[in-house]
């Protein structure tokens, strides 16, 4: 009797050894795919999740504006420097190229003041090859000898030829049998200091109400991404049409490098060395002073949220197109309310610490700030892994009333032509607003104008 009990025991305890075993592979899985990421500055990393302070006090509203005041997270003399920054038009000596697309970070952020949106677009361009798979291009430039590889973005200038070298010609041409191609138009950063201190598990709590609660077949996907400036950190992305960042420091990185050509501590190298002058980093902090990135990053922490129209805002027909907004489900993406991490939270992988000015503040930014495939996908494969190539983060619709074209490629010219263009998780919100009535669906947009 003992023998069979203790063998009963032994078959028990490897039962539940497996059972454990399996459930953690599971979760092993469920992270994994949340977290896919091919990132050409880290591989693997660890996924942390942001160190939220406690807090008592009320959530107040964050301030709003297009004035070009800071929202207190800095002095205003310090923040009209830091726009300054934001506005220099770089040239060749600052380390400008050797291609890029645009001189000076307002060139593509100016609408309707600095740190706005803008009309101006790059180019994306891939391959499926035929096993289905996405490719980034090798990009041949100069003679043909030189490749800038994996590359799927497609500068529109360069620096040469030019007196310098008169024979050589570094502009970037899409090759052929590339049929993947996208343009993505430049995104709004006025209010990215409030996203930027959202939790980590506010983002994850919205994927997870949706994909467990709601049976319309909306499922956002919240994606890991390395945070450049603490290196082997990874974060919730938020930030970039595929959710490629996750700080405003690694963007500001970013782009400095893949937008305007200059490299700094954080991405160290161009992207080729033809025609180019400057020794990497191209720009540093010198003298006590502070590099263009953190200037970069400093500005927008310090931008208020676009404010809404509110003469428009306090209509009739408004204030009727929000509840038909809701109702028809476009809040389930385009979430109208959210709040920031307390003051004090350190996020960032610990490089940043949530001042008061950010944290704990409500801000009405109509995004989830996840990933969702709503049929206008751009075929394009960046940090989030195969999976979401046809995904696309739901761009936040605080200012929209200040774009003249909508949707990631500027296919649509109204409001009307944007909501149709939506398919996959939103097809039934849309279905919904086809149901409307025209008065109805001329309320919603009045609504999305006050916005």
């Amino acid at each position: 009797m003992c023998s069979a009990f203790a063998r009963l025991k032994r078959h028990l305890a490897a039962a539940l050894a497996c059972l454990l075993l399996l459930a953690a592979v599971a979760l092993a899985v469920t992270t994994a795919n949340s977290a896919q990421q091919q990132s050409r500055t880290s591989s693997s990393g660890f996924l942390a999740l942001d160190q939220l302070a406690q807090t008592n006090q009320a959530p107040q509203e964050a301030p709003t504006g297009f004035d070009n005041q800071s929202n207190g997270f800095v002095e205003s003399q310090v923040h009209s420097q830091d726009q300054a920054a934001f506005d220099e038009v770089e040239g060749i000596e600052d380390g400008l190229g050797p291609v890029f697309n645009a001189q000076a970070c307002r060139e593509c952020h100016q609408t309707p003041t600095t740190g706005g949106v803008s009309q101006v677009t790059e180019l994306r361009v891939g391959r499926v090859n035929r096993f289905g798979q996405f490719e980034n291009p090798d990009v041949t430039i100069g003679d043909g000898s030189t490749v800038i590889a994996n590359r799927s973005l497609i500068n529109d200038r360069g620096i040469c030829p030019s007196g310098e070298f008169p024979d050589i010609e570094v502009q970037e041409h899409v090759p052929d049998h590339m049929n993947v191609r996208t343009l993505r138009s430049s995104l709004n950063t006025l209010g990215d200091g409030f996203v930027e201190a959202i939790a980590s598990t506010t983002l994850l709590q919205f994927a997870n109400k949706q994909c467990g609660e709601f049976g319309d077949g909306v499922c956002g996907q919240a994606i890991f991404v390395p945070v450049a400036e603490a290196p082997g950190q990874m974060r919730v992305a938020r930030f970039g049409w595929k959710n490629q960042h996750a700080s405003l420091l690694s963007f500001s990185a970013d782009a400095y490098l893949n937008e305007m050509g200059i490299t700094s501590t954080l991405q160290p190298e161009d992207v080729t060395k033809l025609c180019d002058t400057v020794p990497d980093p191209e720009n540093t902090a010198e003298d006590g002073d502070v590099a263009d990135i953190d200037r970069f990053a400093r500005f927008m922490r310090a931008t208020k949220a676009p404010a809404r129209d509110a003469n428009l805002a306090s209509t009739f027909d408004a204030r009727l197109g929000e509840q038909l907004f809701d109702k028809i489900g476009c809040d389930t993406c385009h979430v109208p309310k959210v709040v920031t991490a307390p003051a004090g939270s350190v996020i960032n992988g610990g490089s940043f610490i949530v001042p008061d000015a950010l944290g704990n503040k409500i801000i009405h930014p109509f995004s989830d700030f996840l990933l969702h495939n709503v049929g206008t996908g751009d075929g394009i494969v960046q940090n989030g892994g195969p999976l979401t190539a046809l995904k696309l983060r739901t761009p936040p619709l605080w200012g929209v009333r200040t774009r003249s074209r909508f949707m990631h490629d500027h296919s649509a010219l109204t409001f009307n032509e944007a909501i149709l263009r939506h398919g996959g998780e939103a097809s039934s919100a849309v279905r919904r607003y086809r149901f409307l009535r025209d008065e109805e669906r001329q309320q919603l947009i009045t609504f999305l104008k006050s916005l």
